[in-house]
C-alpha cells in the first residue's frame, strides 16, 4: 500500500512541476453532428457497425462490471457500451441528468 502511495505522490508532483492542470481549461465544447446522424441516433435507429477497441482497466473494476452485468443478465460488453452511450448523450446535452 505504502508503494502505491508513493507512485501516486510522484505523479501528482510531476503534474504540478509541468503546470499541466493549470493549462487544463473548462471552456464549454461545440459538437456537431449532421442531421441525419443526429435523428438516427435520437431515434435508435441507426444501423451499427461496432469497431474493437483496446483499453486497460483495474482488475477489480471488470470484475465488477461483469457482475453487474451477469445481475443484468446482459453481456458485459454491451452494459459497458450502453454505460458509453448514455453519458456520451448527455455530455452533448442531449438528454437531461
Amino acid at each position: 500500500m505504502k508503494k502505491e502511495k508513493q507512485k501516486t505522490k510522484k505523479w501528482a508532483d510531476y503534474y504540478d512541476q509541468t503546470d499541466l492542470l493549470n493549462q487544463i481549461t473548462e471552456e464549454p465544447v461545440e459538437v456537431s453532428l449532421d442531421d441525419q446522424v443526429l435523428r438516427e441516433i435520437l431515434s435508435r435507429s441507426r444501423k451499427r457497425k461496432l469497431q474493437n477497441v483496446t483499453i486497460k482497466m483495474d482488475p477489480l473494476q471488470v470484475k465488477m462490471v461483469r457482475k453487474l452485468a451477469t445481475m443484468k443478465s446482459i453481456p458485459y460488453q454491451t452494459l459497458v457500451r450502453h454505460w458509453l452511450s448514455e453519458n456520451i448523450r448527455k455530455e452533448l446535452g442531449l438528454v437531461e441528468g
